[in-house]
């Protein structure tokens, strides 16, 4: 998809997931998510062609000026959200999916523990809870929903259920009740 596109879908996202949004304008002018996400969109091409530094120097500068922290390598898809945001971090090896939804002081990080892909890879229409920290490369399956404040550690996620509490328990699934434990993340030959 073109970044042209991409930026539609993003803006559509924030009118849909917003409804203080006004309009488009007030999106562009207004919203320090909207240009976190804007900013990383720009560089992260930069990242892949592996330009030193400047793309990194750029990303602490947005970090500075919108409290979001988007690492360049992120891969980030189309209609991304970010609610408030101050304290989001968005590692490097992150992955997440499309029409995704994050509040402020999510952490998508590592463990400090793994080489190569260390942080976690988020499906399409995930929605992260205030507070919620996902750490190592774990999977979180399509249509979750992370409760605020909720702790995941090397454990992996169901599509279509919804996790909370420290450590994340499964508390529905498909629309079932549920309570059952996540599943340790099986980690790939080659990583630590």
């Amino acid at each position: 998809m073109s970044l042209l596109k991409t930026i539609k879908a993003d803006i559509k996202t924030f009118r849909e997931n917003d409804p203080a949004v006004k309009s488009t304008f007030e999106i562009l002018l207004c919203y320090h998510t909207f240009h976190a996400i804007l900013i990383h969109r720009l560089i992260h091409p930069l990242h892949k062609i592996n330009i030193p530094i400047l793309p990194r120097f750029i990303s602490m500068v947005n970090r500075f000026f919108t409290g979001v922290e988007i690492h360049p390598g992120a891969q980030i898809g189309d209609g991304f959200f970010i609610d408030h945001g101050t304290g989001t971090v968005i590692g490097e090896t992150v992955e997440i999916g499309e029409n995704c939804v994050m509040f402020q002081h999510v952490t998508l990080g590592g463990t400090g523990k793994h080489i190569g892909k260390r942080h976690p890879t988020v499906g399409n229409n995930v929605l992260m809870g205030v507070g919620s920290t996902l750490l190592g490369p774990i999977n979180v399956g399509d249509n979750a929903k992370i409760g605020a404040n909720t702790f995941i550690i090397m454990k992996d996620v169901p599509a279509n259920a919804t996790v909370v509490g420290v450590p994340g328990k499964v508390i529905k699934i498909n629309g079932r009740k549920s309570v059952k434990e996540l599943k340790k993340t099986v980690v790939p030959n080659g990583f630590k």
